[in-house]
């Protein structure tokens, strides 16, 4: 199921781009899950990273959809974001926020369904490679290409990531079978560290983004093969 906003604040546009999402998917076979919201300031108040698409428009009354994609982006890296309009000289501000496509209005069946195709082209592309965790604002979508490495302390975990870190309960016993095959690996019993960032390795530490963090003696032969098997399998 995929999950789509319309943040649409005109009742026409709106109704149209439900219908046509409804023929895509009957034609197409993937089942969509729609919300809609009539201003940039709805979808941006609670938000949680609920979405895989969102259709933004641009000209809303409150909050416009230029503003309300760079709130979400703040949350949201891997949102896929369209935004739906008549002006074209958005374009610069569109990059900005890491925009997939623009559909201009007038909108028609043709073009809409494939710059649609084009976005789940995209979300089945980078699914299997992206994580959800329960943070204290709502959900967070981590992708695993981001993501140096976990740190557990007490009943807490914390994710160190190339946009900042982030902090749940959780145990690190629920990740681990998760990720190890991609690449992360368990050098002791505090951290998770994705391969693909060691730096090096020095006196019984692993070096990512800076930091040591420590390889325990039970489990350092076994690091030391996980790392250059990665390292021969690269490309």
């Amino acid at each position: 199921m995929i999950r789509l906003a319309i943040v649409e604040d005109e009742d026409s546009y709106a109704q149209q781009l439900t219908e046509f999402i409804n023929k895509y998917q009957e034609e197409s076979g993937n089942y969509f899950k729609i919300t809609r919201f009539s201003d940039g300031d709805e979808i941006t108040n609670g938000y949680s990273g609920q979405f895989d698409i969102i259709l933004m428009d641009i000209e809303m009354k409150l909050m416009d959809g230029m503003t309300a994609a760079e709130e979400i982006r703040k949350l949201d890296q891997e949102v896929v974001i369209m935004f739906i309009t008549n002006m074209t000289n958005y374009a610069i501000r569109g990059y900005q926020v890491d925009a997939l496509d623009y559909v201009l209005k007038p909108v028609s069946y043709f073009a809409f369904s494939q710059k649609l195709g084009r976005a789940l082209g995209k979300i089945k592309k980078s699914n299997s490679r992206i994580i959800t965790i329960e943070v204290a604002s709502g959900v967070k979508k981590l992708n695993l290409d981001s993501l140096f490495y976990i740190e557990s302390e007490g009943h807490n975990l914390t994710f160190y990531t190339t946009s900042g870190q982030f902090s749940v309960r959780a145990k690190m016993g629920d990740f681990e079978e998760q990720l190890t095959p991609y690449s992360f690996f368990r050098s002791n019993k505090g951290y998770l560290v994705n391969l693909k960032f060691v730096d090096g390795v020095e006196n019984g530490c692993c070096i990512i983004a800076g930091k040591k963090l420590l390889i325990s003696r039970a489990r350092k032969n076994d690091f030391m093969t996980a790392l250059t098997d990665y390292m021969v399998d690269s490309p």
